[in-house]
């Protein structure tokens, strides 16, 4: 079970067990998933394989916003909003996170020809896992997925501190998103090669339309971002006091010195985090209520702002999708 409070501007009626069982299976059902993604290779890579891809269909402009039971509102009508869902249990919330993600993607896919998802590490995969599991195995359109990372660790691809490996392992491998439609950063350059490589991938497909362009920013703006935040706060490589938290002209950047090992990482930077449509920040457990109850409580001081306190939507939804442990520290809960 779970609750819905309002946060912000944002007021929104409570999630009942029935509002987090999985919706009815969708259209354009889609055959069961090889055994692995296939080849691992670089950002830049990928993006070739996409463009040689013949016979894809075109993406459409935006359309208007479909109407779907349970689905949030499309970001042009609802402004920045915020919503926090409280869950009694960890299932729960995974099972609603697959919903809400399933209707995104059926939304976007519909409007657009395409569904661009922005990941995390941490424990947000493993909260991922119902989405391989019927009925959205067979339900999703997950042809039209373009997968991303918030962040990421300048390590091999195999390595167990790659949250490429992570999402591979936990998620990717489990769904038939095509391997050319997986952006992984080239591992192979130094974190600064690899930052720019990646940005320079963005800007070419937001060139061939892939990736929407923000008419309220300038910036790329994804469709989805799912992440997930620290018990200081952070959210992607955007640590607390860092001097990359105040960056507002790159895509992507980079981080040689990350409080939190391994050391050097690529990051997006504030500008596009807050760009995108819809964000779902998933924070479970009680070493996070600290920072959960200053990133939703009424009174801000700027001058010590933690870097989720940052994440501020410019024209989307943001929904936080907690379990009690994490916001036991917040009044009125």
């Amino acid at each position: 079970m779970s609750v819905s409070v309002s946060v912000s501007v944002s007021v929104s009626a409570a999630a009942s067990p029935t509002a987090a069982s999985p919706s009815p299976p969708l259209t354009n059902r889609r055959s069961p998933p090889a055994s692995r993604v296939a080849a691992i290779r670089s950002c830049r890579t990928l993006f070739r394989s996409h463009l040689a891809c013949s016979g894809r269909s075109p993406i459409l402009p935006a359309a208007a916003a479909m109407a779907t039971d349970g689905a949030a509102p499309a970001a042009s009508e609802a402004g920045s909003k915020k919503k926090l869902l409280i869950f009694d249990a960890e299932e729960d919330l995974a099972v609603s996170l697959a919903k809400y993600t399933a209707e995104l993607s059926e939304k976007f896919a519909a409007e657009r020809g395409a569904f661009t998802v922005v990941l995390s590490g941490g424990s947000l995969i493993k909260a991922l896992r119902k989405l391989a599991e019927p009925p959205y195995l067979a339900s999703v359109e997950w042809s039209k997925w373009h997968v991303f990372w918030v962040d990421e660790r300048v390590v091999p691809k195999d390595h167990d501190d790659s949250n490429y490996k992570l999402a591979l392992d936990g998620f990717l491998a489990k769904v038939p998103i095509p391997p050319g439609q997986v952006y992984a950063i080239n591992d192979a350059l130094s974190a600064e090669g690899a930052a720019d490589d990646y940005e320079t991938c963005l800007k070419q497909l937001v060139k061939n339309g892939v990736i929407a362009t923000s008419q309220a920013t300038g910036f790329p703006r994804f469709d989805v971002m799912l992440l997930g935040m620290g018990p200081d706060g952070h959210i992607a490589s955007l640590f607390p006091g860092h001097p990359l938290v105040n960056e507002n002209q790159r895509w992507v950047t980079y981080i040689k010195d990350s409080p939190k090992p391994p050391p050097e990482r690529i990051t997006f930077t504030f500008p596009v985090i807050n760009s995108s449509a819809y964000i779902a920040m998933v924070v479970t457990g009680a070493g996070k209520a600290g920072a959960v109850q200053k990133a939703l409580s009424d009174k801000k001081n700027s001058s010590d702002f933690l870097p989720v306190e940052m994440a501020v939507l410019q024209d989307g939804e943001f929904t936080w999708f907690t379990d009690k442990p994490a916001v036991s520290m917040l009044q009125n809960k």
